[in-house]
């Protein structure tokens, strides 16, 4: 039976993807989704009148969450939804899964990969604080937690850098070394990027560890869910749509300015 009791049309294979997050953050996932999903089309959605997701209340969040799934499903009609958002998925999944029958697909920190690796060492996980305090993340620390050395660091402040263009430079880099200052590095064999964002300061995170640190996150992951998903619901295309650029349509709920910054991290 279809995913949540829906019809499938023929034509329903040929639609686009949707993919949301409160702003550039999601565009990594989008450019895994992009390699691995190689003739699939997308429609990315920034949030970033509402950004960032993490310092909102849950209710807000739930609510940004709700108005732009109705935008994608109702008005663009997307086949199925990537929430690619860790803030978003913990706030808000449960509710867009009951709230619509389309596949809706979120994100999750890879605790249970950097777990594996670990081999009982020590592991970071950042994260927004929503994240670090819904029930989502609280239910994966009880199902892979167990027995293992992990230290959650909140990251407050982290994404509006980020957003406004810090990638690198002193002022990320003053950011850091503060927000690390009580964690014993050397300990750590596993960092956890909780966030999508924190994904585009990849090296500038590692800088901080050792370097048989891991860096993991959870895009690859989600793409591959969401491959399982379209397959199981035989909605996947088998036939190339075109060249990357010619598979995303943009839209920003804010300035659409943001729009060719997040098309040249998409790109480039």
């Amino acid at each position: 039976m279809p995913l949540g009791g829906r019809i499938y049309f023929m034509n329903d294979k040929e639609k686009p993807i949707g993919v949301f997050d409160s702003g550039l953050g999601g565009v990594s996932v989008l450019k895994e989704l992009l390699t691995y999903l190689p003739n699939e089309s997308f429609i990315y959605y920034a949030d970033n009148l509402n950004a960032p997701y993490g310092t909102k209340k849950l209710w807000q969040v739930q609510d940004f969450a709700l108005t732009v799934s109705e935008f994608l499903i109702n008005e663009k009609q997307v086949k199925a939804v990537v929430v690619a958002c860790n803030t978003a998925t913990s706030a808000a999944i449960k509710l867009l899964r009951s709230s619509f029958s389309v596949p809706i697909i979120g994100m999750e920190p890879a605790l249970k990969p950097a777990i594996t690796a670990a081999n009982g060492k020590g592991i970071l996980v950042m994260a927004t604080p929503m994240t670090l305090r819904e029930s989502k993340f609280q239910e994966l620390m009880q199902r892979y937690g167990t027995g293992s050395q992990i230290i959650t660091l909140p990251c407050p402040g982290l994404v509006e850098l980020i957003e406004s263009g810090h990638i690198e430079g002193r002022e990320l880099d003053t950011y850091l070394k503060n927000l690390f200052a009580d964690i014993d590095r050397s300990e750590i064999q596993t960092v956890v990027l909780g966030c999508t964002h924190y994904i585009f300061i990849r090296e500038q995170i590692a800088r901080f560890f050792p370097g048989d640190t891991r860096i993991v996150d959870g895009n690859l992951g989600t793409a591959k869910q969401l491959a399982r998903v379209l397959a199981k619901e035989q909605l996947l295309i088998k036939e190339l749509s075109g060249t990357d650029r010619e598979r995303v349509e943009w839209f920003a709920s804010g300035d659409p300015a943001a729009i060719l910054k997040m098309k040249n991290l998409a790109f480039n």
